[in-house]
């Protein structure tokens, strides 16, 4: 019964961590467009960099 004592305060951090991270992740843009990153895989590999336009 004792042990009541500390899970229950521990999964309510652990909730409020979670929806620290889940709110933090939609406000900084996170879940903007995430159709765009299912399209880059389909699409192959990109374009080879030509390296005398990379130094400039």
């Amino acid at each position: 019964m004792e042990i009541l004592y500390v899970l229950v305060p521990l999964s309510v951090v652990l909730v409020l961590a979670i929806i620290g991270i889940f709110a933090w992740a939609l406000h900084s843009g996170q879940f903007d467009d995430i159709e765009r990153e299912g399209e880059r895989i389909l699409r192959g590999d990109p374009p080879p960099v030509d390296t005398d336009q990379a130094r400039s």
